[in-house]
């Protein structure tokens, strides 16, 4: 029951009985057959928006097959140019996929290497600059809408920085975007090298398998036609004509969904090394589709290792995702505990890593599916637009002022230890069993900070044994925010800020990179306020490391 190649779970007897009915519910009721019909009452009235027109992932596989030719000549195209590095410039469903492919699978011989830009931090924007060869870097502009905010903003800072070294800039310059957007128009007017219109009616969540993904995939040289023909494996298993009780999409889907009902509502994964990214994907996938109208998944990436089995509550399920080849003795052995102790534990395996193409189909039906079990439309994403809105005001009203200075409660002082152990404490003692955890950081991501980050996340995991969320912003709005502000009112959040210097200007703008993810910040602790979500924010200063380190003193109390 997976949508890979899974052990038998082990569920426990109620959950078990559970899910069979589900599956039985949905084979009488044609739930699989419907989807495939697009039939929006599966999820609301006949006349919801985005639902019959976000469903085109369901044939993506068999259609980018045909894409494949034309991949394959563009990526061979610039190889041939001597391109060394490749940039994508988006956010959420236009970047994840791409690190997720980057990370997974590396560069083949000869072509470039991949860098995801998702933080609008001036540092980020610095540092990606610095790891590349700017007159052999193909900059890959993303966004469904061609109105993302992010994405325009680094295309104008590294256009004005091409424009220096390069007589002819628009070569340097691709776009993937839906057709007739602001964004194609812009590729067309400045020249651009290429503009590849994505297939309209995908949502960004659902788009790993859209040109939003196979671009960057085919430009770091990946065998397309191998993870393309992985995934239509999946659609086959999952057709309209196969039993809904066999199809392992809904499956799985089930048992989200009823797991999340009985109170296991935090899937937990366990990636082998192989397959460390594919959780960051996930977690779009599920917190941004089922995190609504006070219901949600909340889903769990990167806690690791396991801690001991008495650290968890009654409000987990365990996914390993595990690479055939990989060994991990260390997790077998706490998820063979975890299952003795009685909690849900699925094991998935892939057999190699183009295997992660069935994983991207499989796990869209699964949430697709779980979204019916809770009475949800998981593809729209209605709270997401409450925090821009937020972050334009704070735009227009206090652009230039430092983080602390908005109308929202003053952040804690990440010099002062005393201070930030009384504010962590007080907010660690609104926690109640069943809630989470979530670490939402506006400031630069590096490999030390990440450590930072991870270690501060266990520190609280261990001390609460609630389970925990790790972003970076303004990355995780575009990912698990919408579960944040719609889901159900049982996370805790603690923003990290710093001082950004020296600040970047984003050129044909009125703006700075250090003012927007100042506005970004304060837009997204304002929507967690008016949804009276409980959030506390620290000020870390240009001391980045010296705050985090006693953050993570504070957290170990």
């Amino acid at each position: 029951m997976s949508a890979g190649a899974a052990s038998d779970p082990k569920l426990g007897a109620a959950l078990r009985a559970a899910v069979a009915n589900r599956l039985q519910t949905w084979q009488t009721a044609g739930f699989g057959r419907r989807m495939w019909a697009k039939d929006p009452t599966l999820w609301a009235k006949p006349d919801t928006p985005e639902i019959t027109n976000r469903l085109g992932w369901l044939t993506l596989p068999e259609f980018m097959r045909t894409q494949v030719g034309d991949l394959t000549a563009f990526r061979e195209q610039i190889r041939a140019e001597g391109f060394t590095h490749a940039v994508v410039l988006g956010m959420g469903g236009s970047s994840l996929a791409p690190e997720v492919f980057q990370t997974t699978f590396g560069t083949a011989h000869g072509y470039p290497v991949l860098r995801v830009l998702d933080s609008t931090h001036p540092n980020a924007i610095r540092g990606v600059e610095q790891s590349i060869d700017l007159a052999h870097t193909l900059f890959i502009v993303s966004s469904k809408s061609g109105t993302t905010l992010e994405p325009n903003s680094f295309f104008f800072y590294f256009w004005d920085q091409v424009k220096a070294v390069s007589k002819n800039p628009g070569q340097q310059f691709v776009a993937v975007t839906d057709p007739g957007t602001t964004l194609q128009k812009l590729g067309e007017q400045r020249g651009f090298r290429r503009v590849f219109q994505a297939t309209a009616d995908v949502g960004g969540r659902y788009s790993a398998l859209t040109h939003f993904g196979l671009v960057p995939a085919a430009v770091i040289g990946m065998d397309l036609e191998r993870l393309l023909g992985k995934a239509h494996e999946m659609q086959q298993e999952c057709a309209a004509s196969v039993p809904d009780s066999q199809n392992p999409g809904l499956q799985l889907g089930a048992l989200l969904g009823e797991a999340a009902k009985a109170g296991r509502d935090k899937v937990t994964f366990v990636a082998s090394k192989a397959l460390r990214a594919l959780p960051i994907w996930l977690e779009q996938l599920i917190a941004e589709s089922t995190g609504k109208e006070g219901k949600g998944i909340v889903p769990v990436a990167g806690e690791q290792p396991l801690a001991a089995v008495g650290t968890y509550g009654n409000d987990r399920i365990f996914v390993q995702l595990k690479l055939a080849s990989d060994s991990d003795e260390e997790s077998e052995k706490r998820l063979a505990e975890l299952e003795a102790a009685g909690h849900p534990v699925m094991r998935i395996s892939l057999t190699e890593l183009a295997d992660i193409g069935r994983e991207f189909y499989g796990w869209e039906i699964a949430i697709a599916a779980a979204g019916a079990v809770l009475g949800i439309q998981p593809f729209d994403q209605p709270d997401v637009q409450l925090a821009k809105d937020l972050a334009r005001d704070a735009m227009k009203k206090s652009a230039g002022t430092d983080a602390a200075g908005d109308a929202y409660t003053q952040p804690l002082d990440g010099a002062n230890k005393d201070e930030l152990a009384a504010g962590i404490s007080k907010w660690l003692g609104s926690a109640h069993p069943g809630d989470y955890l979530g670490i939402d950081a506006y400031i630069a991501p590096s490999p030390a900070v990440s450590m930072a980050l991870e270690q501060l996340r266990m520190a609280l995991r261990d001390r609460t044994r609630l389970a925990t969320m790790l972003g970076y912003g303004p990355r995780f709005l575009h990912s698990t925010g919408q579960l944040h502000k719609g889901g159900p009112n049982t996370g805790l959040f603690l923003q990290i800020l710093d001082a950004a210097a020296p600040d970047l200007a984003v050129p044909e703008t009125d703006y700075s990179f250090g003012q927007l993810i100042r506005a970004q910040a304060q837009g997204d602790y304002g929507a967690l306020e008016q949804r009276q979500r409980r959030s506390i924010r620290v000020q870390l200063g240009q001391d980045t490391a010296g705050g985090l380190g006693r953050l993570l003193e504070v957290a170990r109390g």
